[in-house]
């Protein structure tokens, strides 16, 4: 009988210590998925549906705030609102891809990512960046962690992972403030 509870026990331990790490576990495939450039692997690792959606979510709202109220208050203003977040959104689709991905999280703006290629060495060391460097990771809930990053201007860029089972992925990013 005391088998049974030492092993049962034991079982519960491993499973809480699996699911503990289990950020950390992401955030290496993470980075081993950017630093190779693999693709499918980083797709396995990131929820790209729930990643969209947030960050479109978050331009266009940073979007109407920037408009103020007499632009929204507009017709003409209304209307090119309503388009300018249609281009968001389709700029969002566009952009949040692996090398999208990859170059956030290594600080450095998408834009410059793409342009220059896929591993754009580190101008200092001649070695491609490394993705999620010097984050500080800390979890908000037993199914929510974050890895925060600082970006080019040292403001905090937060990569926020879900846990749905024992899986956990990315599936928010929070992008600084204006």
């Amino acid at each position: 009988m005391k088998r049974w509870i030492v092993l049962a026990v034991a079982l519960l331990l491993a499973l809480g210590a699996y699911v503990g790490a289990g950020p950390y576990l992401t955030v290496r495939a993470i980075r081993e998925a950017v630093k190779t450039q693999d693709a499918a692997a980083l797709s396995r690792q990131v929820d790209f549906p729930a990643l969209r959606a947030s960050l479109k979510l978050q331009l266009n709202d940073r979007l109407v705030r920037e408009a103020g109220l007499d632009l929204q208050s507009n017709l003409l203003g209304a209307l090119g609102l309503s388009l300018a977040g249609g281009l968001i959104g389709g700029a969002v689709d566009t952009m949040v891809t692996p090398v999208g991905l990859g170059a956030l999280m290594e600080g450095r703006k998408v834009w410059k990512r793409v342009d220059g290629g896929l591993s754009s060495p580190d101008t200092a060391t001649g070695q491609p960046p490394e993705p999620l460097h010097d984050a500080r990771y800390r979890y908000e809930s037993p199914s929510r962690f974050t890895a925060t990053i600082q970006d080019e201007s040292g403001r905090p860029l937060v990569f926020i992972m879900t846990r749905n089972g024992l899986r956990w992925r990315l599936s928010d990013i929070r992008l600084p403030a204006e």
